[in-house]
């Protein structure tokens, strides 16, 4: 493993660890992400608790961060592997960040954005089957989750070289989503557009942990 690669994994790492969620919420001063609504620090969450122009611009920036480390490893001449665990560095960032006592988000849009470098192709199917099923059922979670699923199969046949990494990064979001799908078969899940729901997970969140509510 050479040095550049190192390098390239730890700035992915640190590129995923800038919670856009929590940096817009404190611009537009709306609650924090973290404990209020479904308590994930994404752009679903502040949709529900800050409307559409905040929500863009966390969404936006999340896709940034993980197709800016791809590219550049890409221009590189890194082989499919290393790009993947770029891509997983750049999610676990999301996940854990370095920035906010590693408690973070899905990484749903950032690893939408590691897989951009791809091919305009497999973004705009991946686009196109969360787009349809959030208009059907309403569920970013489900959405999300079975266009991750989806996203290998794809992969398979638009650049086959990449299946393995987009695999891998496929079975990690799908273990993020866990909690999501437990709610999901007991019928407890938040859809996108709930603001009310939003405000009920904050007082249920309040009352199980009010220890937690005075962290940053």
């Amino acid at each position: 493993m050479s040095a550049l690669m190192i390098l390239m994994f730890a700035s992915a790492y640190i590129a995923g660890s800038i919670s856009s969620a929590i940096v817009v919420s404190a611009l537009f001063t709306l609650p924090n992400p973290r404990v209020h609504g479904s308590g994930n620090p994404g752009a679903t969450n502040v949709l529900r608790l800050g409307g559409r122009f905040p929500a863009v611009l966390v969404l936006i920036f999340d896709i940034l961060k993980g197709t800016i480390p791809v590219w550049f490893s890409y221009y590189l001449g890194f082989p499919p592997v290393v790009l993947g665990v770029v891509a997983i560095m750049a999610c676990l960032g999301h996940i854990f960040p370095l920035f906010f006592g590693f408690k973070g988000g899905k990484a749903v849009a950032t690893a939408f954005g590691t897989m951009l470098p791809i091919g305009v192709e497999l973004a705009g199917a991946l686009i196109a089957c969360w787009a349809l099923l959030v208009f059907v059922t309403g569920y970013s979670s489900l959405a999300a989750i079975a266009s991750v699923s989806l996203a290998p199969l794809l992969t398979y046949f638009i650049k086959p070289e990449y299946t393995l990494p987009v695999s891998m990064l496929a079975v990690l979001i799908i273990l993020r989503h866990k909690g999501n799908i437990v709610r999901l078969v007991q019928g407890d899940e938040s859809k996108i557009w709930d603001k009310g729901r939003a405000r009920r997970l904050t007082s249920n969140r309040k009352k199980a942990e009010p220890e937690n509510l005075d962290q940053p």
